[in-house]
């Protein structure tokens, strides 16, 4: 569970195992929050922006709020379970936009699904296999 959580809470270190960052900065940090600036590619598509992130490592939750970008407004809830010899790692989205047109439902389906769905889910695959490998 430490190390999942600790692969999970390291976004810096993402783009060292995870081909589709680009990058992640850690622009301030105070207790268990930190903001981050975060940019990944869907497919060809470079996309990039800012998020609140905080840790709590005692109830395996990790949880940003994205805060620039065209998702600014998300909620994202990744919540890491023990299970016998593994993690479940579930991570939640809620998309409450604030740009107006991406409040609309074609809006809200090209960032939800088209790339929020598309990174998290490449994001989620590709730490699952690098840890596994380990």
């Amino acid at each position: 569970m430490e190390r999942v959580f600790a692969a999970a809470a390291a976004v810096e270190r993402w783009p060292e195992i995870l081909p589709h960052y680009r990058w992640v900065r850690i622009l301030e940090q105070e207790g268990n929050r930190r903001t981050v600036e975060m940019a990944a590619r869907r497919g060809w598509i470079p996309v990039r922006w800012g998020s609140h992130q905080w840790l709590w490592p005692e109830t395996g939750r990790i949880t940003f709020e994205h805060i620039s970008g065209l998702s600014r407004g998300m909620r994202v809830v990744w919540e890491l379970q023990p299970r016998d010899d593994a993690v479940q790692v579930t991570i939640r989205h809620e998309l409450a936009l604030k740009h107006p047109l991406l409040r609309t439902r074609l809006g809200q389906w090209v960032v939800g699904e088209v790339f929020v769905r598309s990174v998290a889910g490449r994001t989620l695959a590709t730490l699952k296999r690098v840890l596994e490998s380990e």
